[in-house]
């Protein structure tokens, strides 16, 4: 099979760590399957792995005792059920599935929620054969049906931000999101953002999206949001000054403040978020946690901006905010999203859909933030944009079996 493959010397900028290489097709194993990729999804951890940071994603796997000395990235694919391994019941060869990235060990199925369990880890990233080669090696529970209304391109590109963002806001209770909640969202026209605004709005809530520009607002406000907030009109991101500079923090406190009264406009109500939606960290992370409601959550699923966040505790304790952090979903929840998406309640955002021998270049983009609004797709299989089936895949080129 053909595979977009990141190997160590070739760590750095994504459009020059991937290269098209000949792979052999991986052999099963009990309850895997081998799905043939119509089109592959883009996220940022294959940026990471491209670059080797911040861990060295193929050293890591050989020190667990896995040979490949390359890694097939790609945490997102739709496609067909190729072939079965031992054990599997839940699809058959033909299903047409989306697949996503969530994986762990048999005995950990049995747990309630195998996203916590010690051998969880993240398919095409932490683990090898991933959605960026014509066939790629997944575990059984990974596969869902995939909606039959979407072109294969659009069903590669939402299932890991959705899923991801469903957790985040159905996966914590008592801090779940109900109708009339009041959520900030920050990123609202990314990835995460545009599935965090809809599944918000699907459940009766009223979501804040925080941008970049002007631009993104009717963006966001299409997708349910009931208002828009720019961070370019701020000033005072980054990590808190010490509580004991009394002028920095005065600078810091007015800023933030300045921040709430620009949330309680775009909801037109003098209330606070009782669930942040949080990915940027560093930079964002002090605001949020002074802007959340009383009882609320702050919950956060990574550090885009930087890890070495701060907060002002006084804030956190006295009003007894919570700080979840929420690591993509379980089968159960990504079951829950793919059922909004099939509903047409959560569209994809499929932005834009990149050719095959683009895979650095979409990655390049996203790296230098240089990305559309949305999420965006690679065709893999899939001979052309617009298709939804096997069937019509088929009519226009045969499948390219070994």
């Amino acid at each position: 099979m053909l595979a977009q493959v990141i190997r160590a010397e070739r760590f750095g900028e994504p459009r020059d760590a991937f290269r098209e290489e000949a792979l052999a097709v991986p052999a099963l194993g009990p309850h895997e399957v081998l799905v043939y990729v119509m089109a592959a999804g883009v996220n940022y951890n294959n940026v990471w792995a491209a670059m080797g940071i911040p861990i060295d994603v193929i050293k890591t796997r050989q020190k667990k005792g896995e040979p490949e000395a390359f890694h097939v990235g790609g945490s997102d694919a739709s496609g067909v059920v190729w072939a079965v391994g031992e054990g599997v019941t839940s699809v058959a060869v033909g299903d047409e599935v989306v697949v996503h990235c969530g994986m762990w060990d048999e005995i950990d199925r049995q747990r309630p929620d195998p996203m916590l369990s010690a051998s969880q880890r993240i398919w095409g990233y932490e683990s090898n054969w991933g959605s960026f080669a014509q066939y790629t090696k997944v575990q059984d529970h990974q596969c869902v049906p995939k909606p039959a209304r979407l072109t294969w391109e659009e069903a590669a590109a939402y299932m890991l931000v959705a899923a991801t963002a469903y957790r985040m806001l159905h996966g914590w209770p008592p801090n779940i999101v109900r109708p009339g909640d009041p959520i900030l969202v920050w990123g609202g026209a990314g990835g995460l953002g545009s599935m965090a605004i809809q599944i918000a709005r699907a459940a009766g809530a009223r979501p804040v999206a925080v941008v970049s520009g002007a631009e993104k607002n009717d963006f966001c406000k299409k997708l349910g949001a009931v208002g828009v907030i720019d961070r370019r009109k701020f000033e005072h991101w980054g990590k808190l000054p010490r509580w004991s500079d009394e002028l920095e923090y005065a600078i810091w406190l007015k800023g933030a403040r300045g921040f709430g009264a620009a949330f309680w406009d775009a909801l037109g109500e003098k209330k606070n978020p009782t669930i942040v939606f949080e990915h940027p960290g560093e930079t964002t992370l002090p605001t949020s946690c002074f802007m959340a409601e009383t009882g609320g959550m702050i919950v956060i699923c990574a550090g885009t901006t930087g890890y070495n966040a701060t907060l002002d505790l006084r804030y956190h304790w006295m009003r007894q905010k919570r700080l979840q952090g929420s690591h993509f979903a379980n089968d159960e929840q990504a079951r829950g999203v793919n059922a909004l998406v099939d509903s047409g309640a959560v569209d994809p955002c499929l932005a834009r859909t990149f050719a095959w021998r683009e895979t650095g270049e979409c990655h390049q983009l996203m790296r230098d933030n240089q990305h559309p609004s949305g999420n965006m797709s690679i065709l893999v299989n899939a001979p052309r944009p617009g298709l939804r089936t096997l069937a019509e895949v088929r009519a226009v080129q045969p499948p390219r079996a070994r």
